[in-house]
């Protein structure tokens, strides 16, 4: 064997026992953990950790107190950077006030979100509506700042119009308004709702129909990047969560010209379609199907838990090739956003997944909670876990969401 062959071989064996022993050749952010892929392939008849019943558990074989940040490939660190620490900003025990529709606006500093419709703690039904709230970044900075430990900044909750039932998506800023969906409550329609971001919230309703036929309870909502259209999913939690009647119409995904108000479907063949994306550039799409979790019936694993991704059709803008894009192996993929690298973000079982732009699990941010949504802010990414908010202060900046 000739010394360049030697030497090759060498760096060769370093290479795979770094691999097999799970020791990383790179620096870890403070309390962060790596999880080597070659090292759980294979784990045995005997393993004792078989998550057969609850796929709602998360993966963690090193048995970390959450929250701490779990790598799984080395490039998450471009995500993270070399700082990147996950601390508590708010919450509120009992009470799931933060679970959804988050929409960040930047003028004000201000994040606004939902509360859980008819999920657990969330103490929304067919007779009580959900609650709106906003966090001020300001006073979080200004709190984080006086401690290295967590702090519990009150959110503030928003008195809105009747005619706004059980939000739970929400993006913009869209024209200097937050742009809220919602499911609707009992026989109330759910509904695409404008809300002026200052007092006293002024809202204005978009649409609340598809030519006379109720929608079953809209879920997320996106505007196609460089238009002023709307794309909204509409599957049946109304139903299973037993706030709504029972759903007349198919769990699609919808196009909406707010201009012309023509309303139609660009997506269906799904059990229950979820969060929406798009890449900056509007071309390709991201659906998640949470169909694996129903509501309050039984879930069913065998069902889908999977992000799909689409072309955008330049003409009809419909979405077409459908494909999968990646799978989450604790939980359901909820809401879903995007990175200025094109790194998809997903609120799943155990905390906030990240994937690259080829499919492939990067790291999570793990919190040993739901985490149905996440958005970036200034000060980083703010993870909602229902009774729990989260700050990650992450390098990674998210694509930009606001229409005008």
């Amino acid at each position: 064997m000739g010394v360049s062959a030697l030497a090759a071989l060498i760096v060769a064996v370093a290479l795979a026992s770094t691999r097999a022993t799970g020791s990383p050749n790179f620096t870890l952010p403070p309390g962060a953990v790596y999880i080597n892929p070659l090292e759980y392939n294979v784990l045995g008849a005997d393993y004792a950790q078989w998550r057969t019943n609850d796929s709602f558990v998360g993966f963690n074989p090193t048995n970390t107190t959450p929250p701490f940040i779990q790598v799984f490939d080395s490039s998450f660190l471009d995500i993270t950077g070399p700082d990147a620490t996950i601390r508590l900003v708010s919450s509120h025990p009992g009470f799931a006030f933060a679970h959804e529709a988050p929409i960040y606006v930047p003028d004000l500093n201000v994040v606004f979100f939902s509360s859980n419709d008819g999920g657990p703690f969330g103490y929304s039904s067919w007779y009580n509506n959900s609650v709106v709230s906003m966090l001020n970044m300001t006073e979080v900075d200004i709190a984080l700042a006086s401690t290295t430990g967590n702090v519990n900044v009150p959110a503030q909750t928003l008195n809105l119009s009747d005619n706004v039932q059980m939000v739970n998506g929400g993006t913009g800023p869209y024209k200097g308004n937050l742009l809220f969906i919602t499911s609707g409550r009992a026989l109330l329609p759910p509904s695409i709702v404008l809300v002026n971001p200052n007092p006293p919230f002024n809202t204005t309703v978009l649409l609340d129909n598809f030519y006379g036929r109720q929608f079953s309870a809209l879920n997320d909502i996106k505007v196609l990047p460089g238009t002023d259209i709307l794309f909204f999913t509409d599957p049946t939690y109304g139903w299973l969560f037993d706030f709504r009647p029972e759903p007349m119409i198919p769990s699609q995904v919808y196009r909406f010209d707010p201009s012309t108000g023509q309303v139609r479907v660009v997506a269906d063949q799904f059990v229950h379609p979820n969060g929406i994306a798009f890449t900056p550039d509007g071309r390709t799409a991201f659906v998640t199907d949470t169909g694996a979790a129903n509501g309050l019936m039984a879930n069913n694993q065998t069902y889908p838990a999977t992000i799909y991704q689409y072309d955008v059709d330049p003409v009809t803008q419909s979405f077409t090739n459908r494909r999968v894009f990646a799978y989450t192996d604790t939980g359901i993929p909820d809401g879903i956003q995007l990175d200025t690298s094109g790194n998809v973000y997903s609120g799943c079982g155990d905390g906030t997944h990240i994937w690259n732009s080829q499919g492939t699990l990067i790291g999570k941010f793990f919190v040993n909670s739901t985490s149905a949504e996440m958005i970036f802010t200034k000060s980083g990414l703010l993870i909602f876990a229902e009774e729990w908010i989260y700050l990650v202060n992450i390098q990674a900046q998210g694509i930009n969401l606001e229409a005008y």
